[in-house]
């Protein structure tokens, strides 16, 4: 039942809407703030300051707003513009670009799943500048996808939530935590929207990551937390049919790292321009005119802008599968994201080790803060096995199966 004194007021109720931004706006926005993030991304990192002042910009000034569907008077913007404005943000400070990530996803959750009446609600927050975190993955569990919390009966039109979640990037930040949960002890998994400050709710600051030090990726915990029906939404049935659900989460994830992998190449080419010494056996003045850094930035380049490339590509497949949704549209969005992943992940990954190769024995020093790249590619890209992206590509190749139809593809 609900505690004594509790109502359904609508939490959206005498809040102002943010603006409704188009395409070339959100992406223009996200450079704009992307070059003010980079900055002080290295002195957030080093002292791990939570960004709450970036993040309340990029709300305030709608870009968290961009995919409320038009007949709820949002932007309704293409995915291929979202995957941009992740890049840019994550090219900025990738911190910043990955606390956004399931207040996205989530959002195409409601979209798929909410009642008119829930889409109104919450659909109406998001235009009004409130975050959605995430309470998903869990310790101590066999795998990613099995989940132990439990929304229990209480009563007519009300349930009691019980679990505790880690890695629920955002929540810490946010206005609203959607809760992945079993609707009773064994039944289908759904989503449970609470309110950030509800009674039961505890979000813990206890990211303690290598990278991504600054995504407020810590624990919630979840206490016989009341939610009435109408903020219970289905979870389960997303994959009973052609999807684009778990591709829409994956791009977005392929988009960070191709954040970091341009932001990484970035500072390397700063650093020999300004820093470093040339190798004497080089006979050149300056590092930059030495032909093997040279050479290496070409590697370098060859691989981001590839990775950049599949990334844009990914996007628009998913865009195309959501204009005429079929098994076989839905698949040929998962292969071109499951494509960008691997890319994505090796650009990142190469950019930001071999940033020390050509930079020299002084871009090593902590002074400059430069081993946060490869701490931040090494940490995010952790988050799906590159390796499956390349067996899913690989079976579809070899004896045309399609991927699982899951979130993580």
């Amino acid at each position: 039942m609900p505690p004594a004194g509790s109502h359904r007021r609508p939490v959206g109720a005498g809040m102002t809407n943010v603006a409704v931004l188009s395409s070339a706006e959100a992406v223009a926005l996200a450079a704009e703030f992307a070059a003010g993030f980079a900055r002080d991304a290295a002195d957030r990192d080093a002292r791990r300051v939570l960004p709450l002042t970036e993040v309340d910009q990029i709300s305030a000034a709608g870009l968290l707003a961009i995919t409320v569907p038009a007949r709820h008077g949002g932007a309704d913007l293409p995915t291929e513009t979202v995957a941009e404005v992740f890049r840019l943000l994550s090219a900025g400070d990738p911190n910043i670009g990955q606390i956004p990530h399931s207040h996205f996803v989530y959002v195409n959750q409601l979209r798929l799943r909410g009642t008119d009446g829930q889409q109104k609600l919450l659909f109406g927050e998001v235009l009004a500048g409130r975050r959605f975190g995430n309470a998903q993955s869990e310790a101590g569990t066999r795998h990613v996808r099995e989940i132990k919390t439990t929304l229990t009966a209480d009563g007519p039109g009300w349930w009691r939530l019980n679990g505790r979640k880690f890695y629920a990037t955002g929540a810490l930040l946010a206005h609203r935590i959607p809760v992945l949960a079993h609707l009773g002890p064994d039944g289908p998994l759904h989503v449970a929207w609470v309110d950030r400050h509800a009674g039961g709710v505890d979000v813990v600051d206890d990211w303690n990551g290598l990278g991504q030090r600054t995504t407020a990726s810590g624990s919630v915990v979840l206490q016989d937390v009341p939610v009435p029906d109408e903020l219970i939404t289905p979870y389960a049935v997303t994959f009973d049919q052609p999807q684009t659900y778990g591709a829409f989460a994956q791009v977005l994830h392929a988009a960070i790292d191709a954040g970091i992998a341009r932001a990484a190449l970035t500072d390397a080419a700063w650093f020999v321009r300004h820093r470093s010494r040339p190798y004497p056996d080089a006979n050149v003045d300056r590092a930059a005119d030495d032909p093997l850094v040279v050479h290496a930035f070409g590697e370098m380049e060859l691989a981001v802008r590839a990775s950049e490339a599949l990334l844009a590509e990914a996007a628009r497949a998913i865009d195309r599968a959501n204009a005429d949704l079929t098994a076989r549209s839905a698949t040929d969005a998962s292969l071109a994201v499951a494509a960008a992943r691997a890319a994505t992940t090796h650009a990142a990954l190469q950019a930001s080790s071999r940033l020390f190769e050509v930079a020299g024995t002084r871009s090593a020093s902590a002074t400059h803060h430069l081993d946060r790249h490869w701490r931040n590619a090494r940490t995010h890209t952790l988050h799906d096995p590159a390796a499956w992206k390349l067996q899913h590509l690989g079976r579809w190749v070899v004896d045309g199966t399609p991927p699982p139809s899951h979130g993580q593809v």
